[in-house]
């Protein structure tokens, strides 16, 4: 099985933004040692929670301290952004790394309503034609003449360089079908919804179409993963990000993730327990043995190719002690 990692740089109390995008560096660079395959980072806006508002910035730093995983972005959040500018910022990310960079991107804001339209400065957001916007942009990457005749007489520089490889983020069956439609990889957030099925993922090996960007259909599954030698650990480091998501369904928020120590220090309801074991389906948390037979039995009953990790243990040693865990089990 390939592995892969997300990051969204979190903030944990008693930590700062900035060393969370130093963390997300040295990350990166352990992530590399071992040999996950690539390393995303997320889009946040309007959040203390993440650091990770300018996941093309911070790739161009991971990509520059890292010798062989790809970088990329899971991702950019393309609504609030030209066609053209996007085309030139991934193009001049893989003119100085190329063949490892990835121009991963997302169909939602990263944000609240009110990030969204501070990003459009107001102006009336476009949100029917997301599926055209990409294509526009792939168009433009590859030095084509796009058919939007908005950017018809526009050519996106640094011309003739070697492509990222493309993705497209989702959770749904509409998402896989476009995916394989414009030709491009099929990123599904597991850990969004926990929707994921045979059925949806089908459909975009279906319908897949060779392109410039991807030769033949691939597909990531991201998970958000707690685990540790025990059971015991691997609970006691989940219940921050457990408590962070129970808030968010009661419409509550914490702006940084709690320690585990305040965490097990907070009082549960016997429903915040029942809600927060549902939301399990989300997280998966166990010690690592069982963690990575439950990532092979997954990856053969739906058919993917590479597992993308998200995890955010409160300590920087526990957080990397995941990665290193989950390497020892899969990529060995």
């Amino acid at each position: 099985m390939k592995l892969s990692v997300l990051d969204q740089a979190p903030v944990t109390i008693g930590n700062t933004a900035e060393g969370a995008l130093h963390k997300a560096e040295e990350l990166a660079v352990l992530a590399d040692e071992l040999g996950y395959t690539r390393m995303w980072m997320a889009e946040h806006h309007g959040a203390r929670t993440f650091a990770s508002s300018a996941p093309e910035v911070t790739a161009a730093r991971l990509a520059a301290k890292t010798q062989s995983i790809r970088i990329g972005t899971g991702g950019v959040m393309m609504m609030h952004y030209s066609p053209l500018k996007l085309a030139e910022v991934f193009k001049t990310l893989s003119a100085f790394t190329p063949g490892r960079i990835d121009f991963g991107v997302g169909r939602a804001p990263g944000g609240d309503t009110s990030s969204m339209y501070a990003l459009s400065e107001g102006r009336q957001l476009m949100l029917h034609n997301m599926y055209e916007k990409l294509k526009t942009t792939l168009q433009l990457m590859n030095d084509e003449v796009p058919e939007d005749s908005m950017y018809a007489k526009n050519a996106a520089s640094p011309a003739h360089v070697s492509l990222p490889e493309a993705w497209l983020l989702g959770s749904s069956g509409d998402s896989a079908l476009k995916a394989g439609e414009i030709g491009v990889g099929y990123s599904f957030a597991q850990f969004f919804n926990g929707a994921m099925s045979r059925e949806i993922l089908d459909i975009y090996k279906d319908q897949f179409k060779p392109s410039a960007f991807m030769e033949k259909p691939q597909i990531s599954v991201t998970y958000l993963v707690t685990t540790a030698e025990t059971r015991e650990e691997a609970e006691y480091e989940a219940l921050p990000q457990d408590l962070f998501r129970l808030m968010m369904a009661k419409g509550r928020q914490i702006t940084q993730l709690l320690t585990p120590e305040e965490a097990h220090n907070y009082p549960l309801t016997e429903m915040d327990r029942m809600l927060i074991q549902d939301n399990r389906r989300l997280h998966l948390v166990g010690p690592v043995k069982e963690i990575a037979a439950r990532l092979k039995e997954e990856q053969e009953l739906y058919g993917f190719d590479e597992a993308m990790i998200c995890s955010i243990p409160h300590s920087q040693e526990k957080r990397l002690q995941v990665y290193k865990l989950l390497a020892r089990e899969l990529l060995q």
